[in-house]
């Protein structure tokens, strides 16, 4: 069984967490939290990826 790169599936897990605060945002129809929420969702994602190709 392979071992869980706890620290990945965190920070998957806050990319998630972000979309998920954009849908929401969308039906509060506020407008800063959206885009808030979506930069820092696509930020996190970049920051992932760039730490999996460092590993890699």
């Amino acid at each position: 069984m392979k071992n869980i790169n706890v620290s990945m599936l965190l920070l998957a897990i806050l990319v998630i967490a972000m979309f998920v605060l954009v849908g929401i945002s969308i039906a509060f129809q506020n407008i800063w939290l959206i885009l808030l929420f979506l930069v820092l969702g696509f930020a996190i994602m970049g920051f992932g990826l760039s730490l999996k190709r460092k590993k890699k």
